[in-house]
């Protein structure tokens, strides 16, 4: 829960013991506490004050000057929940902004916080009390009715510590949610359930008294219906609006096993009234953690596509050097074929009579032809004809191969 304190207050605490002790107790480094004491214009004590009183050496404390405005000081709570240092320096940043207290001009009643209450009040209760908005142009809520006096006082107050760290609300699809300038973060609030053991009521007596009369009366005539398991059934618990408000901010995953701080509820000492300053610190570092997710799910989508495309461009040269080194093959069969079919028709003409038998006469002329075609295919012309039938040796070598979808 947030400490506040007046400027002189501040001061005094400030020269009452040294920094580095001081900021321990508010769980924030010793830079951030100088930060602190700059932004409200405090002095700190110089180096080596400390050793000149413990020395016994006269010191004097820098008087506290007058300010403009001497608006409190603000130190919000500190989540001590693990978290990486991108994030922990986040966390700090924020409670050196939220040192500033709030934005007067953002306590005007913003139309989003009209909305949302205009139709809490409209709703029609459910059966366990509450009245709830939630989506369109409205903060989600499911509160009960005695509830919207306070929450009328405690969304201004929230979007006011909200504005110091740089959020206002915007209408989305989904509802009304915080913006940034870099970020959206969506919030909800709802009131926690009493429960109690029921008690029936009248109507709920008299249901089972005629029900043991009627059991009774079919046990007397013997009639088997009194075997049948009718007996009412009544609820275990009543449930009723505590008045306990609790807010949540979304659900960011983070590679953390505990991400920044989401939920924020009424207890015995503290209510969100109390902790409107460090909803506003776990609202900003919430927000940096959004991104930075975002950011890191987006480089890993960029570095799979650029793993898939190196596979895919690994996959096609090895079925483009396939599909050449099988049209090669193909070629030098032919060139073999060709050589083959010339050596024959060398031997039929060397064993011709003056009259050759006609068929074979017959089968050496189509094969003179047959060898000229099968020349002309293995020219240079020949070739570039055939692989541009095929599709070889360009920028289609692929084409038929189809692609390949790598997971």
């Amino acid at each position: 829960m947030a400490r506040r304190f007046t400027r002189q207050a501040f001061h005094d605490l400030v020269w009452s013991k040294p920094t580095t002790q001081l900021a321990k107790e508010f769980a924030m480094s010793d830079v951030a506490l100088h930060k602190i004491c700059r932004k409200h214009g405090i002095p700190t004590p110089p180096v080596g004050w400390w050793a000149k009183q413990a020395a016994g050496k006269a010191v004097r404390r820098t008087p506290l000057p007058d300010a403009q405005d001497e608006a409190e000081i603000v130190i919000a709570g500190a989540d001590l929940t693990a978290t990486d240092v991108a994030l922990a320096g986040a966390r700090e940043n924020a409670r050196v902004l939220a040192s500033s207290g709030t934005v007067s001009s953002a306590a005007a009643m913003h139309p989003a916080i009209g909305r949302t209450l205009a139709a809490l009040r409209k709703a029609r209760p459910s059966a366990q009390g509450l009245v709830a908005t939630e989506g369109g142009d409205h903060i989600r809520c499911t509160i009960s009715p005695a509830s919207i006096d306070r929450l009328a006082d405690f969304l201004p107050a929230l979007l006011s510590a909200a504005a110091v760290q740089g959020f206002d609300l915007e209408t989305a699809e989904g509802g009304v949610r915080f913006r940034s300038t870099t970020e959206t973060v969506t919030v909800s609030i709802s009131e926690a359930l009493d429960r109690t053991p029921h008690v029936k009521t009248d109507a709920e007596k008299a249901r089972e008294a005629a029900w043991t009369k009627k059991r009774e009366e079919s046990r007397r005539r013997n009639s088997w219906s009194f075997l049948v398991d009718d007996r009412p059934v009544f609820p275990e618990w009543d449930y009723a609006p505590s008045g306990k408000l609790g807010l949540e901010l979304e659900q960011v995953w983070t590679r953390a096993r505990t991400g920044p701080r989401r939920a924020f509820r009424d207890g015995k000492t503290q209510t969100l009234e109390s902790m409107v300053a460090d909803i506003a610190v776990g609202l900003a570092v919430l927000a940096i953690a959004k991104t930075e997710e975002r950011l890191r799910q987006e480089a890993w989508k960029r570095d799979y596509q650029e793993e898939q495309a190196r596979r895919e461009q690994a996959a096609r040269a090895a079925r483009v050097d396939e599909r050449r080194r099988g049209a090669l093959d193909a070629i030098l069969a032919d060139m073999d074929s060709l050589d083959r079919m010339r050596r024959l028709m060398t031997g039929l003409r060397s064993e011709q009579t003056s009259e050759p038998d006609r068929r074979v006469a017959a089968f050496l002329a189509w094969a003179d032809a047959e060898v000229e075609r099968r020349s002309a295919g293995l020219s240079a012309d020949g070739l570039e004809a055939r692989f541009r039938r095929e599709g070889l040796f360009g920028d289609d070598d692929d084409r038929d191969s189809g692609g390949h979808r790598w997971m």
